[in-house]
């Protein structure tokens, strides 16, 4: 039995030294033994390689303002670990998360025992959703999203009143698959038997392997551009705006506050699952709250503005399409201005093709490292830049101290890469515009 918030969190993090299991036995077997809550669940199951948390922010927010209950499993955390299972966005509290561990313990520490072996982090977290929602704050929806891949992943073990199935790209791919097919199979194994897919992905490779798995399953199947479709896309000063069209209903210009093109097609495929459940008589939402629920989303570290005068950024790009989409959306928000960008990667990432694309912005790159087992050196960094960055520093805090009190107020200071890099480097980074803040003052 564990007695405080500290131990809880001990207890599910010396669970990361058992790595990666995919598989959903274990899942099944822990879930059996309290009495299977995620069958007491309306989820909607959202997959993919970009947008997902996006995705899960414009469900939410949309059910919110029509007044539903929300559950939200979703990782990484950006700011604090109860993020991960959160209630109309509001992370569970740590009292909460002390109680779910000494129920969920007892079952994981018999199921080490087993021929299964035991459960990982991961896993425990997945449990610890599940139960939360069923049987101790009970909501409406459960928006769950993958952690990876889809077919073998812990999030696997509910059938859900719809899927989602957001772009695939290349990543993860010592575990998921050399080719965009091979990914693509990986992402199709949360189609379900009867369960309505929708995909905003484009390529055609994908797309081929998704509508084999639907067809296999029986499923029906969407796909932005065709049964739901974006029109009128332009770009607004503190967002996009996009007419939306299905045969489940349509809007016309539609606001969402997160930036980036690609931020139109996360918010297309919320607008597609839900007009299809409200078609079917399985909720109903008003116009009203559609529009409000898109203009108020909300997604940290995603092109997440921590401050206006220097524009400063956030952004977990972690992989190319991730890259490719920051770049397009700085790009076209804001031409004309200078850009200084901060990144740093893990060691396992395409590096070479994301300086590609770093290499393309007409932006000062710096590099530096920070403390995670898969993080890239700034030394490997350097070396995989070609050297040309402009400025390379080991100590993160320096770099960002220096930069935060040092950028012209009409440029713009980006920090991107990888969303472990991001959430280590949060609160510092407030910390440093708030210290700016409190200079200028003292200045004047």
């Amino acid at each position: 039995m564990v007695h405080t918030y500290k131990e809880a969190l001990h207890w599910i993090h010396s669970r990361l030294r058992l790595g990666i299991k995919p598989g959903i036995k274990r899942m099944e077997w822990m879930l059996a033994r309290l009495g299977n809550p995620e069958k007491n669940l309306r989820v909607i199951h959202i997959g993919g390689t970009n947008g997902k948390g996006s995705t899960v922010a414009y469900l939410r927010s949309i059910l919110n303002e029509a007044d539903y209950q929300v559950g939200t499993f979703t990782s990484p955390y950006i700011e604090q670990f109860n993020e991960r299972i959160s209630v109309n966005g509001k992370p569970v509290a740590n009292e909460e998360i002390t109680s779910l561990v000494n129920i969920i313990k007892p079952i994981a520490e018999e199921l080490a025992q087993t021929e299964l072996g035991p459960a990982t982090e991961f896993e425990v977290i997945t449990t610890m959703a599940f139960y939360y929602f069923s049987e101790i704050q009970q909501v409406d929806f459960a928006l769950f999203e993958v952690g990876l891949g889809g077919r073998y992943d812990s999030t696997n073990v509910i059938r859900p009143i719809a899927s989602i199935i957001t772009n695939v790209g290349m990543d993860h791919m010592q575990i998921l698959g050399n080719t965009l097919e091979e990914i693509a199979y990986q992402k199709a194994g949360i189609i379900k038997q009867g369960i309505p897919i929708f995909t905003t992905a484009q390529d055609k490779g994908v797309l081929f392997v998704l509508k084999k798995e639907a067809i296999r399953q029986k499923a029906p199947f969407y796909q932005i551009g065709k049964e739901f479709q974006i029109k009128e896309y332009h770009p607004i000063e503190n967002g996009e705006q996009f007419t939306y069209q299905s045969q489940w209903g349509s809007y016309d210009h539609i606001n969402v506050s997160l930036l980036g093109r690609h931020q139109t097609e996360n918010a297309a495929a919320a607008l597609a699952v839900l007009t299809y459940l409200q078609f079917k008589g399985l909720l109903n939402i008003r116009e009203e709250a559609y529009r409000n629920g898109l203009r108020e989303a909300f997604w940290p570290g995603r092109l997440e503005r921590l401050n206006d005068r220097p524009m400063i950024f956030i952004d977990g790009a972690h992989n190319l399409q991730g890259l490719q989409a920051f770049k397009e959306a700085v790009e076209t928000h804001f031409p004309e201005k200078e850009i200084k960008i901060v990144f740093s990667a893990l060691k396992d990432k395409d590096l070479t093709e994301m300086f590609t694309i770093l290499h393309s912005m007409n932006a000062e790159l710096y590099l530096t490292e920070f403390d995670f087992p898969r993080a890239a050196s700034t030394d490997e960094l350097e070396l995989q830049s070609g050297g040309k960055a402009i400025y390379c520093d080991k100590d993160w805090k320096n770099l960002i101290q220096k930069l935060v009190l040092s950028v012209k107020e009409t440029d713009i200071l980006a920090i991107t890469g990888s969303l472990y890099f991001i959430s280590e480097i949060k609160p510092y980074l407030k910390d440093m515009i708030r210290l700016r803040k409190e200079s200028s003052s003292l200045d004047v």
